[in-house]
């Protein structure tokens, strides 16, 4: 099976033995974050294949010589907050997805950064030993090891069964934001729900992912910004929003991490300059 993953505008990429060998069409054409970190002004097929096969020869994404412990890649994406989180000791552990490992449990907040940081939306992977291998002897733990499956649910609740309370843990679908709030009641559980990777999300889908998480990255969705009702926002481009008082939180401590001048102030949210959003809001 290969592994399957949507990067740059939501484009659908398919990669086998570290090699593209599948790339779809953009849904989105100009994404602001790209175009500053890596100065792409049009996304094409051919600048998500260059962009993939770059994250493949820079840190070995989907191979066996994964670099699992790298730098901030952003100020305030998921995995930098998560991160902080946990060097804080906000969070007692996390739950998120790597490609060739799936849902992933981790207290360990290099790790957690070194996963996430050049993370998109994973959409299926299959077990690749060294990444399992490496991201076990930096302390996490892989929820099935044979399968690389991802089950943000499951994850939780191994998360709870290993005494874990504080789990932050990263979801892309409404509906399984929806069954985490169910578990959390449940279990008895503190959980910081991340919705994920939503260009593209129905506008009933957005609803659900915005009602049940405490922290939401926008991405290229019209309906994320349209439905949102932030606490805090971070950044006007592609914009993280908080939507409850401990997402509001652990944002806030994720600013104290950031080196360059911050401006706090009040005012109505969402601020969404209209240039700056990507182009052809899905």
């Amino acid at each position: 099976m290969p592994h399957i993953m949507e990067l740059l505008g939501k484009t659908r990429v398919v990669v086998k033995d570290g090699k593209v060998i599948e790339v779809g069409e953009p849904e989105v054409e100009w994404c602001p974050l790209f175009a500053k970190m890596r100065g792409i002004q049009k996304i094409t097929p051919e600048e998500v294949k260059k962009n993939m096969e770059f994250r493949i020869s820079d840190f070995g994404m989907f191979t066996e010589k994964r670099k699992l412990e790298l730098e901030d890649f952003v100020g305030f994406g998921a995995s930098e907050v998560m991160m902080t989180g946990l060097s804080r000791g906000l969070l007692d552990t996390t739950v998120t997805a790597c490609e060739g490992a799936g849902t992933v449990i981790s207290n360990n907040p290099t790790l957690v950064q070194g996963i996430g940081g050049r993370m998109s939306g994973l959409v299926e992977t299959e077990p690749i030993d060294g990444i399992i291998n490496g991201i076990t002897e930096r302390g996490g733990i892989v929820l099935d090891p044979s399968t690389a499956v991802m089950d943000p649910v499951a994850g939780v609740k191994k998360a709870a069964e290993l005494g874990y309370k504080k789990i932050a843990v990263t979801v892309a679908f409404g509906e399984t934001a929806k069954e985490l709030r169910k578990l959390e009641a449940e279990l008895g559980l503190d959980l910081i729900v991340i919705g994920v990777h939503v260009t593209g999300l129905s506008v009933e889908g957005a609803q659900t992912l915005v009602e049940n998480s405490d922290i939401v990255t926008s991405c290229a969705s019209k309906h994320v910004r349209d439905l949102v009702k932030p606490l805090a926002q971070v950044g006007t481009a592609v914009p993280l929003f908080a939507l409850t008082q401990k997402g509001k939180e652990l944002v806030i401590e994720r600013a104290k991490d950031i080196k360059s001048p911050l401006l706090i102030n009040t005012m109505a949210l969402p601020v969404l300059p209209e240039q700056k959003q990507p182009r052809d809001l899905k």
